[in-house]
């Protein structure tokens, strides 16, 4: 058959209609990693303080008990359990969460912070209140190296914005 690998040791197509899938599902990934959001203009830009966070227990406050298992490290809720990597939100944290007080940003709004890229507001931290946000690294040290930073971040608004 025309099309098929010529050792017949196993059924892929080598051109043809493999190509035009590929070429699809890179018009798509290319397509999802630009949010709508960046589409349109910003309703805001406003400058922030920006620092960096991980899922560790320094940057999260957490610390493990006797039985080796996460718990709050300070607060109300001392040595109560902690869902380690699990936002405020409810949703897992991965690159792209981002930290905010929601008294300002709402969960769900979309933001450009300049070096960091776009993020989604998920989560809120200890530390974070009025014009201050926390973006997520995967390890410690990226996020002790992106330090403190005052930058004029891109907001897009989930809701109708506040005035």
């Amino acid at each position: 058959m025309p099309g098929l690998c010529a050792t017949n040791n196993h059924r892929g197509f080598h051109g043809g209609w493999g190509l035009v899938l590929l070429g699809f599902a890179l018009l798509a990934v290319s397509c999802a990693s630009v949010p709508k959001a960046s589409r349109r203009p910003p309703d805001r830009v406003v400058r922030m303080e920006v620092t960096g966070y991980c899922p560790c227990g320094t940057c999260c406050g957490w610390r493990r008990n006797w039985l080796f298992r996460p718990v709050l490290s300070s607060g109300p809720r001392r040595g109560k359990p902690k869902a380690v990597g699990v936002t405020a939100s409810g949703t897992q944290a991965g690159p792209g969460t981002i930290a905010a007080d929601p008294r300002i940003l709402p969960f769900g709004t979309r933001l450009y912070v300049p070096g960091y890229g776009y993020g989604i507001v998920e989560d809120t931290g200890e530390d974070i209140r009025g014009h201050r946000l926390d973006v997520f690294f995967k390890r410690h040290a990226k996020a002790l190296a992106w330090g403190r930073k005052t930058l004029p971040v891109k907001i897009w608004y989930a809701t109708a914005p506040r005035p």
